[in-house]
């Protein structure tokens, strides 16, 4: 991901309706599903709490032609796709 632009950011509305900031970090394609990952924004003047942002991992899937992020509920897929984004980043400050 370029540095040259910049952090991207989205907001996220849940399913009760609050809207959630997050900051891209990467994206990868694993079983032909592609996953993304956030970290949460961090307001100025707002304490950093590791319970709440630690890494956000959401998964795309089309419904009724639309790109939607969902959240994994299958705790081993999660854990592997995690794994997978920590080889990634870690390959990344490597070079």
């Amino acid at each position: 991901m370029s540095e040259d632009y910049g952090p991207n950011f989205v907001t996220l509305t849940d399913d009760e309706g609050n809207d959630i900031e997050l900051e891209y970090v990467d994206a990868l394609e694993h079983n032909g599903t592609t996953y993304m990952a956030f970290f949460p924004v961090v307001e100025e003047g707002e304490e950093e709490n590791e319970d709440e942002y630690g890494l956000i991992i959401l998964k795309s899937e089309q419904i009724g032609g639309e790109e939607l992020l969902s959240n994994i509920l299958d705790e081993d897929e999660l854990n592997e796709v995690y794994d997978l984004f920590m080889e990634q980043l870690m390959a990344d400050e490597e070079e």
